[in-house]
């Protein structure tokens, strides 16, 4: 297999029949292609880590569902882009007062899971440094000075790119909101 390159189909076909090399070959093949999807995603390293990780476990255990091994590339980016999804909606998730339970109608998760959806891509589009700046203030809720520091950043530039990071979710979600309704 060569360099950066993702592992072939007699790799990925061995795989899927149970081969346990192929296997071993496979998870080790995209591991690197994995975790740097993970970290383009993902809030913190932590979280990346745990992502691509995890994402390797479905690759291992899930092989034989995979239909076309072309495929291979995109499976695995939506299922890293799936397991930073919930890692950053549990970290937005307020916890719930002991003994209280609400509920939602079908109809009602299903509008808060499709919003949540467009919610992530829309942050998911953001420039790398603008991304971080956002998911480490607005959705960990740490402090202007701790996303500064922890970024090498000066308060006013970190201030400035979630100014835009903000403004630019704004805008993609106002896109959206409209469906394409341009004539």
């Amino acid at each position: 297999m060569a360099e950066g390159s993702w592992p072939g189909e007699r790799l990925i076909v061995g795989a899927q029949r149970g081969d346990v090399e192929s296997i071993s070959a496979l998870v080790s093949g995209s591991h690197p292609h994995v975790r740097r999807f993970a970290r383009t995603l993902c809030a913190t390293p932590e979280d990346a880590e745990d992502a691509a990780q995890e994402a390797l476990i479905i690759l291992y255990r899930k092989i034989g569902t995979l239909r076309a091994t072309g495929a291979l590339a995109s499976w695995m980016f939506r299922i890293v882009r799936n397991e930073c999804l919930r890692r950053a909606r549990l970290a937005l998730r307020p916890p719930e007062p002991a003994g209280e339970t609400r509920t939602l109608s079908a109809e009602d998760e299903v509008i808060r899971r499709l919003e949540a959806d467009r919610v992530a891509a829309a942050v998911a589009a953001l420039p790398a440094d603008q991304r971080t700046v956002l998911v480490m203030r607005d959705i960990q809720g740490l402090s202007g000075r701790t996303v500064a520091a922890a970024l090498g950043l000066s308060v006013a530039a970190m201030k400035s790119r979630l100014h835009r990071a903000r403004a630019a979710v704004h805008r993609s979600l106002q896109h959206g909101a409209r469906g394409g309704d341009d004539g």
